[in-house]
């Protein structure tokens, strides 16, 4: 598989508080159709921290069964504990996905010592490539490229990272650190062009929910060389970019796949519906890109 280009990082859709299954797989076959080169279930966008081990695995099943293959499945199958994120790694392995998604541990705080020896640990239990995820907003811990160059170069299976500091010069010494045959992918929806430009391999988007097509565009401009076509779409998406970040990830983004009527607007506490205000705010921009 290559792990390169636009991902979906998927919500996960609900229905009278069950995973809504019918709606989670014509989701993910929309986004194949609108050409996305791969999807990943159950990160942050997905909900995965009020998701129970019972519906994260499910919906890593169901993700795979509904891709069967044509796209890489990267699994959100990190945790804070050690074993949690084993066993999980240990069921996206199994249930077919082609890569693990994997969470700096969160609240905890390890030192670098305790993340490679952490990342290690799952590795070993479970040989299958995964992706370090760095998003220090949403963990207290941000792994310097010192740390994630050791990682990678101790531990086979830590073949990427999804960087979603918002720092290039952090990823440009990311990929400076550890070489062409790291994969970044920018978690970080507002700074996809420069991160391909100063070395990385594509995006874990938020927005490619609602716009596949543009975001995979975006980086098949840049790979033609078509500079002036990608420059283009990066402004083009900026202000959908900062819809989706109007209140917490994801409301914006499941208000909005419910305005466009691919799934119902069902969160899970302590998420709540959008303000009045922002929810406006939001509709006013999908009716100018004529998504609603």
């Amino acid at each position: 598989m290559q792990f390169r280009g636009a991902f979906t990082a998927l919500v996960t859709p609900f229905k009278n508080n069950q995973l809504d299954e019918d709606a989670y797989r014509r989701l993910i076959e929309w986004q194949l159709e609108q050409g996305i080169d791969g999807v990943v279930p159950c990160g942050t966008t997905g909900e995965s921290a009020t998701l129970t081990h019972e519906e994260h695995k499910r919906a890593i099943s169901i993700c795979v069964d509904q891709v069967k293959g044509r796209v890489p499945v990267i699994a959100g199958a990190g945790s804070n504990c050690t074993s949690e994120a084993v066993d999980l790694t240990r069921h996206a392995k199994d249930a077919g996905a082609d890569a693990a998604l994997l969470i700096t541990p969160y609240y905890n705080k390890p030192t670098p010592e305790g993340l490679v020896t952490h990342f290690k640990t799952i590795a070993r239990e479970v040989p299958i490539p995964f992706f370090i995820y760095n998003v220090p907003g949403r963990t207290s811990l941000n792994v310097l490229p010192g740390t994630v160059a050791r990682i990678f170069n101790e531990v086979p299976e830590a073949i990427g990272i999804k960087e979603a500091t918002g720092d290039l010069k952090q990823v440009s010494e990311v990929v400076e650190a550890c070489g062409p045959d790291f994969i970044v992918l920018s978690g970080d929806d507002f700074t996809v062009l420069p991160l391909l430009c100063v070395g990385g391999h594509g995006v874990i988007s938020v927005t490619s929910n609602i716009v596949p097509d543009m975001m995979h565009s975006l980086y098949s401009a840049y790979q033609n060389n078509n500079q002036e076509e990608a420059k283009r779409l990066h402004h083009k998406m900026a202000p959908l970019c900062r819809a989706m970040f109007l209140e917490t990830n994801p409301i914006p983004v499941k208000t909005s796949l419910a305005l466009m009527g691919r799934i119902e607007l069902e969160l899970r506490l302590p998420l709540v519906p959008m303000l009045e205000d922002s929810e406006g705010r939001l509709k006013d921009i999908l009716q100018k890109y004529q998504l609603i």
